[in-house]
């Protein structure tokens, strides 16, 4: 018998309970993964809510890392022992859980579970932003949103190893230090400006940026649109504040040619390329270049805590659930 925390109503973190899960064996393609570290993501907070729908009672969570304890058939590759990082569509809220092996990676030495679950789907998502989506290069100007939150600090590091000159928006004058740490080269604090395309503009001499990150969705939507450059690449990847709204094509065309996309990792991070995308990760945690950040450890026992932090905008990094 394994502990998991259950989600029984869609709406706020008193919703989650914590009880016994009674765990099959791994089926065909899965490993069995004692966990050993919990990322926070949120995605879970979207399913959570009801915006992203999830079928109740249910186990959510989108990566953590630990020690395999069974293999099951076809799961080819792994071993008992072997330490991994796993990708869920959910289900990481607990002890243990069962997980398709072509969703994992070996965690390497150098990189530890705690790195490994803090990092894993934030920087896998990252590195899909910026080598894939839009591949970032030296000479390049980014506009990176929520800059201090999980992937916005790993986005502002690899953005800044690629050579790309970087504007980090935060959300109050405290964090304006640990954006600077991360490589933010300006900083525009969001409770000080009444107008971030304006400032935008501004840094970059009127031209504007290449690319946008945005997370926040709804809120600064329109602002991320007028802070692009002349055929400049909008990526929008988060709803914090609530979906986006419809565009039409025209206003692209009107704006400047921009493009607008919005990827789903799970749309990339597939079983033919995941091993590629964590070897790449896994290489910048393990040389240094990028360097996660984790700001607080809540027990298993606490995910409704986790999510108040995560969700108060008050965080500077990942927040790690300890087993």
């Amino acid at each position: 018998m394994s502990k998991a925390v259950f989600l029984d109503d869609h709406g706020g973190p008193e919703g989650f309970s914590l009880r016994d899960h009674d765990l099959p064996a791994p089926g065909f393609g899965q490993i069995q993964l004692r966990h050993t570290a919990i990322g926070l993501n949120f995605i879970d907070i979207y399913q959570r809510k009801g915006l992203y729908p999830v079928e109740l009672p249910a186990i959510l969570g989108s990566e953590a890392a630990g020690v395999i304890e069974a293999v099951g058939e076809g799961a080819s590759g792994f071993a008992p022992g072997d330490r991994v990082a796993c990708l869920y569509s959910s289900g990481a809220y607990a002890e243990r859980a069962n997980c398709a092996a072509v969703m994992c990676a070996k965690v390497p030495d150098g990189v530890s579970d705690e790195q490994a679950a803090a990092v894993f789907l934030k920087g896998l998502t990252a590195e899909m932003l910026v080598r894939q989506v839009y591949p970032l290069k030296a000479g390049d100007t980014c506009l990176v949103h929520a800059a201090v939150g999980g992937v916005g600090t790993l986005l502002c590091q690899w953005a800044k190893h690629l050579g790309a000159r970087v504007i980090a928006i935060v959300g109050s004058p405290e964090k304006e230090s640990i954006a600077r740490e991360n490589g933010a080269d300006e900083i525009i604090i969001r409770t000080q400006t009444d107008n971030i395309a304006s400032d935008v503009r501004r840094l970059t001499g009127g031209k504007g940026v290449e690319v946008v990150y945005d997370s926040v969705g709804e809120a600064t939507f329109e602002a991320s649109l007028d802070s692009l450059a002349l055929r400049g690449h909008m990526v929008t990847f988060g709803n914090a504040s609530g979906p986006v709204p419809a565009v039409a094509p025209l206003e692209l065309m009107r704006r400047g040619s921009l493009t607008l996309t919005r990827p789903s990792l799970f749309h990339y991070a597939t079983p033919d390329r995941l091993p590629a995308m964590a070897a790449t990760l896994f290489e910048m945690v393990a040389k240094g270049a990028l360097k996660p950040k984790i700001e607080r450890r809540f027990p298993l026992s606490d995910v409704a805590g986790a999510h108040r932090l995560l969700e108060s905008g008050q965080s500077a990094g990942a927040i790690v659930l300890s087993v």
